[in-house]
């Protein structure tokens, strides 16, 4: 068994959409790990990729794709490119991804990845996630790989269309304690949005733990 036959082996117990898993097995997430990281490319875990940020445990990866219930015809936001990775993908599965990030050096580098990776439908983009992208909207589905509250996200929000799902780690109340061991006082739970005919309507699931979504200039 490869190494990714054995990623989607494992992850199967918890992602029951078979297409996100023959996406996960199909795209070769070594392409997007830096090098001395290369062995550990198919561990069920994030990695470190610089600027303080990570490529996502693949378990998050599969789980928020099968929650977008993507199809073939979808143009996707990906809000936070990080390594490429997730842009990666959610292109397998969907027509086009435009995916900002802020960092221009993992712009940079995800674009090389994605190219090693022979994925071809995904338009990088320099810029502040927050915003999402006025000019491509709507969105048949918006990817969203930080942390951030109702109103930090109220942009993307009507970057949806009609029957668009969101997804996106939403963050809660405090935690006692968490800010003391150097990170977010506040529990984060991925969450489902979609536009219904009356309005968006959220969804709370599990917790997650993501980097903070970051605005403006900061």
């Amino acid at each position: 068994m490869s190494e990714a036959a054995g990623l989607v082996a494992e992850l199967r117990a918890h992602v029951a959409d078979e297409r996100v898993l023959r996406a996960i097995e199909r795209v070769p997430r070594e392409a997007f790990v830096p090098d001395d990281l290369r062995a550990h490319a198919y561990d069920n875990t994030a990695l470190g990729i610089g600027c303080g940020q990570t490529i996502s445990q693949p378990l998050v990866v599969a789980r928020m794709t099968e929650l977008l219930e993507l199809g073939p015809e979808d143009r996707v936001l990906d809000v936070g490119t990080g390594s490429g990775y997730h842009a990666a993908i959610l292109a397998t599965l969907g027509a086009h991804v435009w995916s900002i990030e802020r960092h221009a050096d993992l712009s940079r580098r995800a674009g090389e990845a994605l190219a090693r990776a022979g994925v071809a439908n995904v338009t990088l983009v320099l810029g502040d996630g927050s915003l999402g992208l006025p000019a491509e909207a709507p969105f048949e589905a918006i990817n969203v790989a930080a942390a951030g509250s109702r109103e930090a996200l109220a942009a993307l929000e009507d970057q949806l269309a009609p029957g668009g799902r969101l997804v996106a780690p939403l963050v809660g109340r405090r935690v006692a304690g968490l800010e003391a061991m150097g990170v977010s006082g506040r529990r984060q739970r991925l969450t489902l949005a979609r536009r219904e005919p009356d309005g968006v309507r959220w969804r709370a699931l599990e917790e997650v733990r993501f980097v903070p979504l970051v605005s403006g200039d900061r």
